[in-house]
């Protein structure tokens, strides 16, 4: 899996390849060109959104500003995927606010839904068959603090925290310098792991709350089911796939809490084939590129 992010490894020479050959009706390689950057598109919408269907939306509406805008790409003013990512990023944070959004409004609004569900001991039998709703759990409570960030303090954290994007990068596509950008994430980090510190037996085991003694509360709920919204469907974790650190030294309370996040699926666009198709199919896409078939 190509890693947009990456920057010694990724070369924008082969996005312009497969750019050339796309705007002149090579339908193979436009849908390469897709390809290699829906699965990051879809999970960092996911990260800003917390609904699959909606970040489903999200992604095949870049996409469809991607392809259609592909003709006026000018490989002079930006590279490739500062540009991409740009119009990913302005997307989503100008998106309508999803339903999660409108639920969750500030910590306190999301910590008093997980006070509000009971805590219930599991036996160590139940503890063995429930491990994937554990982990269900567990996953869906810190990707619900997330959504207690600010839009642009969410997708900071989301794409500097967990995918280690590197910090000049970064500031291409926010089109801040690169010290911004860090100042930035700091506020976005310490806003979100003071309140871990305070609340999450994760990373305080003076803290009382567990995952496991709230699984069977959030299932009563109705906020974890069998479905697994995040613990399924995926083949790697966000950690295998984001970089090393390139210019900043955390602090080790602060490494312990970006494992946790890290350590979260990277999902699999299960429907990205139909997003593709529907793209690829569209009468003013074929127009614009008179794809071959």
């Amino acid at each position: 899996m190509k890693k947009p992010f990456n920057i010694e490894n990724y070369s924008d020479s082969d996005d312009l390849e497969l750019i050339k050959e796309a705007l002149n009706g090579d339908h193979k390689s436009l849908n390469k060109l897709i390809v290699d950057h829906q699965q990051y598109i879809f999970n960092i919408a996911l990260k800003m959104i917390n609904g699959i269907a909606d970040a489903e939306d999200v992604t095949q509406e870049v996409l469809i500003k991607l392809v259609t805008n592909l003709s006026k790409y000018d490989s002079t003013k930006a590279r490739f995927r500062t540009w991409l990512y740009r119009i990913t990023f302005n997307h989503i944070l100008n998106v309508k606010k999803q339903k999660y959004e409108m639920m969750v409004t500030s910590f306190d609004n999301f910590f008093d839904f997980i006070d509000s569900a009971p805590e219930l001991e599991l036996s160590e039998k139940e503890e063995k068959e429930m491990q994937a709703l554990v982990e269900e759990s567990k996953i869906s409570c810190m990707a619900g603090m997330i959504m207690c960030l600010d839009r642009e303090q969410r997708l900071t954290y989301i794409v500097g925290e967990l995918f280690e994007i590197d910090h000049n990068l970064a500031g291409e596509i926010f089109e801040i310098s690169p010290s911004t950008f860090r100042k930035r994430l700091s506020r976005a980090r310490k806003n979100l792991y003071d309140w871990m510190n305070n609340r999450c037996g994760l990373v305080n085991k003076d803290n009382p709350c567990r995952c496991s003694k709230k699984t069977k509360g959030f299932i009563e709920k109705g906020w974890v089911t069998e479905d697994l919204k995040w613990n399924s469907d995926y083949k790697k974790k966000i950690f295998e796939l984001s970089e090393e650190k390139v210019d900043i030294v955390l602090l080790e309370r602060d490494d312990v809490y970006a494992k946790i996040h890290r350590d979260h699926p990277f999902k699999n666009h299960n429907k990205s084939g139909l997003a593709l198709e529907a793209i690829l199919q569209s009468k003013i896409i074929n127009s614009t590129f008179k794809l071959d078939n």
